[in-house]
């Protein structure tokens, strides 16, 4: 599309709000693991991990269309996203809209919760409730977090580790024998499913961490203290390092640790594509040049996810 032609709507959606090549993979990538794990252990529920799927997606999508939604509110001539304020001029994108399909994505998300809550008991709705308020409150609110700077322990434990357990949790309580009503069931969580929700909330932090230095001199502006604004670039690079680093060695511990069969070493065959990744982020600057490395982040989470889930359900 030439530089300032307008985008239709159909566009706006797809490009600038929906992102399916960053929301789909995060969504995805901890459900693939519980699947693992759940077939691992006998446990597997098609219905229940579908639906907790569909509930994540729908959250962080929610929390993408916040984002954007406070953005457009508090930058009305957001420099970052010149698309989406050219689309509130010519009416092919209004904020009334965007606040509806906000709105849309976590009632979708409760519904879904719906039959969990009926199978696996409250602590599927505390779940659902916590992981919705931190996708709200990550742009929205009195004091937004993000602005704060700290969105990175955020999208770790809420992307992975309550997103890995909460999936596996809904697939294993009914098997374990809970009843309508109860809370917690102890054997339907074995410590193997907190372990390997590590490096997937890891590899999903990094997905922020590119954006965090892809977008720092425009959240300079817009006052966002994240932590590549407040400590600058080189901090963020050392932070994608260390959370690769932390992704890489978890599986010789899931091997050596859990008793896991020599399949759970599956996911090293992406190394090639994650030191494409770091390289990429240790070298480019520019905003221009980061914008695909994001997609790149993503894609090599729901590879490295793919390969762990069935490294894990591996015999």
């Amino acid at each position: 599309m030439a530089e300032g032609q307008a985008w239709s709507r159909r566009e706006v959606w797809r490009r600038k709000l929906l992102y399916p090549g960053h929301t789909l993979p995060t969504a995805a990538a901890p459900v693939l693991v519980s699947v693992g794990l759940a077939v691992h252990y006998h446990v597997f529920a098609a219905l229940p991990v579908f639906l907790a799927f569909l509930a994540g997606w729908l959250i962080q999508l929610g929390g993408v269309l916040t984002d954007n939604y406070e953005n457009l509110v508090q930058q009305p001539e957001d420099r970052e996203h010149p698309e989406l304020v050219q689309a509130l001029k010519l009416g092919t994108l209004s904020l009334r809209e965007l606040k509806a399909a906000i709105s849309a994505c976590y009632a979708l998300a409760l519904l879904a919760g719906a039959y969990l809550l009926y199978a696996a008991g409250p602590l599927v709705l505390a779940i659902g409730l916590c992981s919705i308020a931190a996708s709200w409150a990550y742009s929205a609110g009195p004091w937004p977090i993000g602005r704060h700077g700290l969105a990175d322990p955020l999208f770790f434990v809420f992307f992975g580790i309550v997103s890995v357990i909460g999936g596996y949790y809904v697939q294993a309580a009914p098997a374990a024998g809970a009843v309508p009503g109860s809370w917690f069931v102890r054997e339907a969580l074995p410590a193997s499913v907190f372990a390997l929700s590590l490096p997937i909330g890891a590899l999903t932090t990094n997905i922020l961490v590119i954006d965090d230095i892809r977008d720092r001199e425009y959240d300079a502006v817009k006052g966002k203290h994240t932590v590549a604004v407040r400590f600058g670039k080189e901090w963020s690079r050392a932070e994608f390092c260390a959370l690769l680093v932390v992704s890489y060695l978890a599986p010789f511990w899931f091997w050596q640790g859990f008793g896991f069969s020599a399949w759970i070493l599956l996911p090293l065959l992406t190394v090639p594509h994650a030191w494409a990744t770091t390289r990429a982020v240790l070298t480019l600057d520019q905003f221009k040049d980061l914008v695909p490395i994001t997609p790149q982040a993503g894609r090599l989470l729901l590879g490295y996810a793919v390969l762990l889930a069935i490294g894990a359900a591996a015999p």
